[in-house]
Order: C-alpha cells, then sequence, then structure tokens
C-alpha cells in the first residue's frame, strides 16, 4: 500500500517537429495528420546531435503522425504510450489556410480577438479543448500512478504533443496565461509534475505544475517559424 499523499515526476514536454503546413505558416491542427517534411527531420536531428533533449524514462505522444515521427526520431529506442486525447485543437473552418486567407472574414477575426477563447468556426473552443486536455493528462497520470503502485518507479517522462496541448496544459497547472508557453516546433519545457490520487484515471486529484524551465537549445527555432 502506497503511504505518501503526492507522487512527483520529472516531466519533459516537447513540440513536434515542423511540417510543410507549420512553414507555409498554416492553421494545422486535428483535422490534418500531416508527416514531418525534410526541414523539420533535419532540424530535429540538429538539435539531438547537440544533446538539447533529455533521457527519459518514460515516452508519451499524441496519436498524430508528426509526434509519433518525432518521438521516433528523438527516441528510436522507447515505446510511446498514445495518449488520444492529445490530438491539437480543432481550428474548424480555419484548417489548413493562412492569416492572410482568412483575415477578411468576419467570424475569423471574432475568433482571432478572443485569444481563441470563442469557438473557431466549425471547430473547437478553448474550454472545450481544455477539458480534453486534462483528460489525457488524467489518462497519463492514471499510468503512472499504476506502475508506482506496481513499485515500477520512473523518475522522468517525456510527452511529444502539439503547441496548443503544452500551452493549454502548463497555463491550467502550473500558472500564467496560455500565451505565455509558445514554443517552436521542436522546442519545449522541463517542469516538475505533482499529482494524488488513486490508480484510477479518473480518480488522479490535486495536480500542479511546478518549476518550468524552457529546455536547452530550443529557445530560439532553427526554422524560424512561429506556431500557427
Amino acid at each position: 500500500m502506497r503511504n505518501r499523499t503526492e507522487d512527483q515526476i520529472e516531466w519533459f514536454l516537447i513540440r513536434h517537429g515542423a511540417v510543410r503546413s507549420n512553414l507555409e505558416r498554416r492553421y494545422i491542427g486535428r483535422a490534418t495528420d500531416e508527416p514531418l517534411c525534410r526541414e523539420g527531420i533535419e532540424a530535429l536531428l540538429a538539435r539531438k546531435r547537440k544533446g538539447a533533449y533529455p533521457a527519459v524514462g518514460l515516452l508519451f505522444s499524441s496519436p498524430m503522425k508528426r509526434c509519433l515521427e518525432t518521438a521516433g526520431i528523438l527516441y528510436p529506442k522507447a515505446e510511446p504510450v498514445v495518449i488520444p486525447e492529445w490530438e491539437e485543437m480543432d481550428f474548424g473552418a480555419f484548417e489548413g489556410r493562412t492569416y492572410e486567407e482568412l483575415k477578411d472574414c468576419g467570424q475569423y477575426r471574432k475568433w482571432v480577438e478572443s485569444g481563441g477563447t470563442i469557438p473557431a468556426l466549425q471547430g473547437e473552443g478553448r474550454e472545450e479543448f481544455d477539458r480534453r486536455c486534462e483528460a489525457g493528462l488524467c489518462r497519463m497520470l492514471g499510468f503512472l500512478t499504476r506502475r508506482t503502485e506496481e513499485q515500477k518507479l520512473c523518475g522522468t517522462a517525456c510527452a511529444v504533443v502539439h503547441g496548443g496541448t503544452i500551452m493549454s496544459l502548463l497555463c491550467r497547472y502550473g500558472g500564467g496565461d496560455y500565451f505565455d508557453y509558445q514554443v517552436s516546433n521542436g522546442g519545449g519545457y522541463r517542469c516538475l509534475l505533482h499529482w494524488d490520487g488513486g490508480g484510477q484515471e479518473d480518480g488522479v486529484r490535486h495536480v500542479r505544475i511546478t518549476d518550468i524551465r524552457a529546455l536547452p537549445f530550443l529557445e530560439q527555432s532553427i526554422l524560424g517559424e512561429e506556431r500557427v
């Protein structure tokens, strides 16, 4: 029987490498399962050669190609645990389009002015997306809690996910503003993840994230892109 009230793990969140839509500054969300582009792969490998990515005990990933491919490049010997709720936000009618293509659309302007809090046209709003990201975190913590109860202890974990997923989770549990945690492709954060709960995924509670730091070498984008 566990005799402590809180579990803790060193947690790394890494945004997937670049896909062609990122370079073209298109909105790419849940509806587009696009693979990494050549430039995205090369940038990840260049950072990996510099030692930018830490060794980790457990690997988690969004189910989308760009995340699974990134996980395979960075951690080829690990089998990621897939968290289906961690797909990127659904951009609805804005999916695959650029600012220039959308700037004259009144519904798009309202969405941008809201900071993405209202639903995208035919897509998700921030509240719905945050709930989905939270459900994914509970799934991951349920997995970690069961391992702890089985005495398969692990001090570090990594999640290869989307920029929006990182922003949602760190804002929700670490404080600050959603846009404080924007990160370029291949970038990420290191933090401490604390939680209290039983072995069931829906029993995890009192989650908090502390000591959030940008990973070395990852603050500046090799490709020069920003999150879209």
